[in-house]
């Protein structure tokens, strides 16, 4: 279980000479004089790791067994002595003639004397001075312990040894012979335990040999008091005398503390060698470090590998190579690795193909030549990365010339500190903004529900002369691990600024279609950058059009691949100190335990001062708290901590940890928890998960391949969505039914084929048609405008020329020196038909188009192709009709969608049925001539636009529920953050946002637990609270759009939200228990118990809570016991029935009321509620299922059937009723969804959306009279 207890030291190891081989020292120094060149053996000496204290009582035994996760280390007595300290990490076993020292699990003793002593343990004839370097130890799983490693000199005293406390002889010899002290980490916190050795060193120094081992024993027993900070931005600070040590936290828990110098690279490497390195390691290539101190060796490779993140080296890493382990350097694998400098000429001789790089020097070559012949960095990439390397101050004195000197030293190293946090900051900004303009494109190649990887795709939008650099990368592990990480949708810093790009790109407004358009064309050529040119596989497949990308654009370079200078110039956040208690003098079992209570009590006030003003570092107190009342056995006491991470940032819950203390908690315990409603509910919830079946994390990645095998229906969806061509499953049961043309039950692996060739073969010609258009042309065409579609040379009404296909119109590009001719708009089209012409003895197919642009009537003679540009004009025709007049501009995507697709089955198919199987394909023109297609003119007025929230998914989903929450035109924070936002929960707890100023989506998904989301709230504290079914309340943060906080209080399904006008926030759940929250310490401040079936919703008016019970609406007086009760009518109990929605109207005394299985609103008046006063009836309605009121107006959401007419074959009809409570009668009806209206949310009384079930899955918007 240590894995799970985050101290700092996991391990100290005491490394010299044998008392053996000291004694042959001093005897030969005795005998023959000084000798000449003496080297000696390294031997493990004293091994001392934790727990140093046991607690006296039974509950010690628990915790031990807590530290037992150990692996022993057995030799025979006799051979090499250890001490009783060594002992101290478990109980020595003397039986049988041998000790077992219980050492931490990930030390590998064997080899550690050597990489004590990696150039081997000399005698000297001088006294040296202390040497420090740094190790790292990898398991078979990736796993990281961290060493530093301080050797000190001491001289060799004849007639006496380390061991001996004796009157031994005086003489002492002009010899010196070295230990080494390991200090052993599970944290890379290298400066931290530098400096630790360094306090060590001084009381070394000062101190006798037989002081020494206790000397030692006390050092490491204090590091074991110091815990370690959870991922965020609170530091802890310790003195060890005379240094006061700062221990900083690492960034997020998949980014380890950064204790490192990151400018030491640029003080040995130039740039561009530092952007050779990078591609090595990219390409994993055989590494080899060399310099004549052992310390940069693995500084060095630790910060190349943090310049790689989020990538993560997945081979054999050894920065430090002992001279004995050199043979490690004929590994058949990529490796990285780390020798001394001497011997560079050895290696560079006997081994070939080796990269090998000199520290000290700053050379980077290979085995068999001095210079690297490998693929370079992507020359945008490399060429920004050099840019942002100039900008860098990575000299701290003559950053600090001009302040005044400092007196103090610790004063002086936080001012260096600061410097360094700052420094390192922007440098790994920089080296991520290098890895993510390298593989900023691979997004847009992955399938994340099939988990597939299009590389063959990806390679054709690379220049050519990057072509092999990617070749070799995308065949890396390296690689592949960066893959896992983005199909699991992995939010760290690449993935953040991945969406922070995207949000720049949405700001600067450039939106376009995923292919080239005017815009881009008329930068790129302006564009004096050759990398920047496209290529003809620029961009992503044709087919994912609902897919609205963006690219980024720089004024120095338009097409230019990189990331702006923007997320640069972000600060580090602030970070936060919190100093631990002075370390006791006596290491007692009293004195540990007087020292862990005076921590508490330093969390105990720090949790009280942060109490409402920063929940994520109130997050962190209760983290460090609940470790410390681990440690004293405080288990109920630590599981009240680490519950209320819940409530602050459930990022950081110790899930592992938890569990183990509700495993090990004693009878008397769980009655005590039993008798704490939260610790009940988290001791439930955490033996619930244990129980569960666990759940295999699906991390494999598939490179997309074309099918060898006949696919029926269900493998051709699937395939079709791997390679990225469409996504929409109705869409791709049209296109397999085109393909088999209705009278095969399969797709040929070989139509397949060449249906993909053909597909992607037209995106190519269509992007040369983009890139060679005359400026002429590009100027009568929309910014976002591209061509998808060209004839071939025809004659027409207009002249000789090309008919080209835009999204919104078609031109004729016309013969000779090209030209443009306007044919029409698709909205301006009237009608559509096929004549034909007598030519000699033969008729000519030609096709008409009438326009009301234009009197005449436009004539193409397309011959062989007039069928298939009949079938296409028609489509998007009716598509544009259909966009127009429903204000959603989805069904023109989705009619060029199908167009495409069209030509695709045109071309591949080439039988006398392809233009009838084509045909299936064109589903807009299908039903314009099936169903009426308009709708009415209230409806058209009325409705202002229409929103896809599944656009990313394969299948429209359910809107279960929107919020919208206003903009904040005073917020000092980005401009994304000022505009009002519309919050859309789906099917599966998903929840998508959209900017509510452009009606753009900003974030694709929010998880939020697995099951449906049933109510939403914003509140000032901008944050949105979520009610789930899985009866959690999720809280997210509105700027981050992260969910980092969960209120566990309610024990069944989450069903209201309200908040009163002084933000008074109250939650209910289906039970009918009713919470009022403290929203700013998310504490229950008061809990509420109504008897009812179910309790469905609550509101808040005019002070008075009302609720929603299923067979009566109930209002709560001040103390929670109802004072009125709205029971179900007679006529309706009948049905059965239930109440489904309401609302009060307090100036007018009313409340109303609908229900799900009734097509009518029931009016009551607040003083009199025995009886509905008045019904409404809502004529071709069966029931209601939402109302709101908006300004002086009541909507009201209805589902019904029709036999006849509504939007599609009789099915199921939805409306939206505007009601006057005026008159009392139902002043509009709108009708713009094909399923039931799930929701209705208001937004600033402009404009009322309403949203529908998942055949629909669509959200409409209003506008407000």
């Amino acid at each position: 279980m240590t894995d799970h207890l985050p101290a700092l030291l996991e391990a100290c190891v005491v490394v010299g000479a044998s008392r053996d081989k000291l004694q042959e020292v001093c005897q030969a120094i005795s005998n023959n004089g000084t000798p000449e060149d003496l080297l000696l053996e390294p031997e493990i000496l004293h091994v001392l790791a934790p727990p140093f204290v046991h607690r006296p009582e039974p509950d010690g035994e628990a915790m031990r067994s807590h530290w037992k996760k150990r692996r022993s280390f057995i030799r025979k007595k006799g051979e090499h002595p250890l001490s009783a300290a060594a002992c101290q990490g478990g109980e020595a076993v003397g039986k049988g003639g041998s000790e077992d020292v219980t050492v931490p699990n990930d030390i590998d003793l064997m080899a550690l004397p050597q990489l004590c002593f990696p150039g081997g343990l000399h005698v000297t004839s001088e006294w040296r001075e202390a040497q420090f370097h740094f190790l790292v130890f990898t398991d078979v799983f990736g796993n990281k312990t961290h060493g530093a490693v301080m050797q000190c000199y001491r001289p060799i005293v004849e007639g006496t040894s380390f061991y001996q406390n004796g009157t031994g002889s005086s003489k002492f010899s002009k010899h010196f012979s070295a230990y080494s002290f390991c200090v052993i980490s599970k944290y890379p916190y290298f400066t931290v335990l530098r400096d630790c050795l360094s306090c060590l060193l001084i009381q070394l120094r000062t101190c006798h040999l037989s002081d020494m081992e206790e000397r030692v024993k006390e050092f490491a027993a204090k590091l074991t008091l110091v815990p370690v900070p959870p991922p965020g931005h609170l530091h802890l600070m310790f003195t060890l005398d005379p240094l006061t040590i700062v221990l900083p936290s690492g960034e997020d828990k998949d980014q380890p503390a950064v204790d490192l110098d990151l400018h030491l690279p640029f003080l040995c490497f130039r740039p561009q060698q530092l952007l050779q390195v990078m591609s090595c390691l990219l390409q994993e290539q055989q590494v080899v470090l060399f310099s004549a101190d052992w310390a940069r060796l693995t500084l060095m490779a630790e910060i190349f590998l943090l310049f790689l993140k989020p990538l993560s080296w997945q081979h054999p890493y050894v920065p430090v190579l002992a001279r004995g382990m050199l043979d490690f350097l004929m590994a058949p694998t990529a490796f990285l690795m780390g020798c001394h400098l001497s011997h560079l000429t050895e290696i560079a001789a006997e081994t070939n193909d080796l990269i090998l790089i000199n520290i000290d020097n700053g050379s980077v070559s290979t085995s068999s030549s001095d210079t690297v012949d490998l693929p370079g960095i992507p020359p945008s990439a490399a060429h920004c990365f050099l840019q942002r390397c100039q900008s860098l101050q990575i000299h701290f004195d003559l950053d600090h010339w001009h302040h005044a000197s400092c007196t103090d030293i610790n004063e002086q190293r936080t001012q260096r500190r600061m410097w360094q946090h700052n420094l390192n900051h922007s440098i790994q900004r920089i080296a991520l903004e290098l890895v993510f303009n390298i593989f900023r494109d691979v997004s847009s190649h992955l399938n994340y529900e099939h988990r597939v990887f299009n590389g063959k795709e990806f390679l054709k939008t690379r220049e050519p002369a990057e072509q092999l650099f990617y070749k070799k990368v995308l065949e890396t592990h390296i690689f592949h691990s960066f893959l896992k990480d983005r199909l699991n949708r992995k939010m760290d810093n690449y993935a953040r600024m991945e969406h922070s790009s995207r949000s720049e790109m949405k700001k600067m407004k450039v939106k376009v279609l995923p292919r080239s358009t005017m815009k881009d064309i008329q930068a790129w050529r302006k564009s004096d950058i050759p990398e920047t040119r496209p290529n003809k596989r620029m961009g992503m497949s044709l087919p994912n059009l609902r897919d609205h990308r963006t690219i980024t654009v720089q004024q120095s370079s338009p097409l230019s691949s990189t990331v702006t200078s923007e997320p640069l110039r972000s600060p580090p956040k602030p970070v936060h100190m919190f100093r631990l208690p002075d370390f006791p003098v006596s290491l007692s079992f009293h004195s540990v335990q007087s020292y862990y209570s005076e921590l508490t009590q330093h969390l105990g006030k720090a949790i009280f001062s942060a109490q409402n003003e920063n929940s994520a570092l109130l997050a962190r107190f209760y983290y460090l708290r609940g470790f410390i009342n681990t440690l004293c056995s405080r288990r109920l006491d630590a599981l009240s901590d680490f519950q209320n991470l819940y409530k602050t940032d459930t990022a950081i819950f110790p899930t592992q940890l938890v569990t183990w203390l509700v495993d090990s908690l004693r009878q008397d315990e769980i009655q005590q928890a039993d008798m704490r409603p939260e610790l009940k509910r988290l001791v439930l919830k955490v033996k619930t998960e244990t129980e569960k079946p666990s759940v295999q994390i699906d991390n494999h990645v598939k490179k997309f391949e074309l099918p060898k095998e006949s696919l029926c229906q269900d493998k051709f969806v699937r395939c079709v969505q791997e390679c990225g061509i469409v996504k929409d499953v109705a869409t791709i049961h049209c296109l397999f039914d085109a393909l088999t043309d209705g009278r095969l039950t399969v797709v040929d692996p070989e139509l397949f084929k060449d249906f993909y060739t053909l597909w992607k073969d037209t995106e190519a010609e269509a992007h040369d048609v983009n890139f060679n258009l005359p400026s002429e042309v590009i100027d009568h065409l929309d910014n976002n405008e591209c061509v998808f579609k060209l004839s071939s040379c025809v004659k027409t009404s207009h002249g000789v020329g090309k008919i080209a296909m835009t999204q919104k119109r078609l031109f004729l590009l016309t013969e000779g020196r090209l030209g443009y001719l306007e044919i029409t708009k698709f909205r301006d089209i009237q009608a559509v038909k096929i004549a034909t012409a007598p030519f000699l003895l033969v008729r000519i197919p030609s096709l008409c188009i009438q326009t009301s642009s234009r009197p005449e009537v436009f004539e193409a003679n397309l011959k062989a192709e007039t069928e298939l540009w009949n079938l296409v004009v028609k489509e998007m025709w009716a598509g544009r009709k259909m966009a127009d007049q429903h204000k959603d501009p989805q069904y023109m995507t989705q009619a060029l969608t199908n167009v495409l697709l069209m030509n695709a089955v045109m071309g591949c198919l080439q039988t006398q049925r392809s233009i009838h199987a084509a045909s299936k394909l064109a589903y807009f023109d299908k039903i314009r001539h099936e169903v009426p297609m308009m709708m009415s003119g209230t409806t058209s007025e009325t409705l202002k636009h229409k929103i896809n929230p599944s656009l990313d998914l394969t299948e429209p989903q359910t809107v279960h529920v929107l919020l919208y929450t206003p903009g904040h035109l005073t917020s000092s924070d980005s401009e994304g953050d000022m505009n009002p936002k519309l919050w859309v929960a789906l099917s599966g707890g998903k929840v998508v946002v959209f900017d509510a100023t452009t009606w753009s989506m900003v974030q694709n998904s929010i998880q939020v637990g697995e099951s449906k989301l049933n109510c939403m709230l914003g509140l000032v504290q901008e944050q949105v609270w979520i009610g789930s079914q899985d009866s959690v309340i999720y809280i997210i943060d509105n700027h981050s759009m992260s969910c980092n906080k969960q209120l566990t209080e309610h024990r069944h399904e989450v069903t209201g939200l309200t908040v009163d006008t002084c933000q008074q926030t109250y939650s209910c759940s289906c039970d009918g228990m009713i919470l009022q929250w403290d929203s700013a310490s998310l504490k229950v401040k008061r809990q509420l118990s109504l008897s009812c079936d179910r309790l469905s919703s609550i509101q808040m008016y005019d002070g008075t809570l009302w609720c929603c019970c299923g067979d009566s609406i109930v209002e709560l007086n001040e103390n929670g016991t109802p004072q009125r009760r709205m029971a179900l009518p007679d006529h309706l109990r009948s049905i059965p029935s239930s109440f489904s929605t309401f609302i009060v109207i307090p100036e007018r005394g009313q409340v109303w009321t609908g229900c799900a299985d009734s097509g009518e609103l029931c009016l009551w008046q607040t003083d009199n509620h025995r009886h509905p006063y008045k019904r409404i009836p809502l004529q071709g309605s069966s029931g209601v299922t939402c109302m709101i009121r908006v300004k002086d107006q009541v909507w009201v959401g209805c589902r019904g059937w029709s036999s006849v007419g509504g939007q599609w074959h009789g099915q199921l009809r939805s409306r939206v009723l505007v009601v006057d409570p005026e008159s009392l009668t139902v002043a509009k009806e709108l009708q713009a969804h094909s399923d039931s209206i799930q929701t209705l949310c208001s937004a600033e009384d402009r404009y009322v959306l309403s949203g529908a079930a998942r055949r629909d899955g669509k959200i409409a918007i209003w506008k407000v009279e």
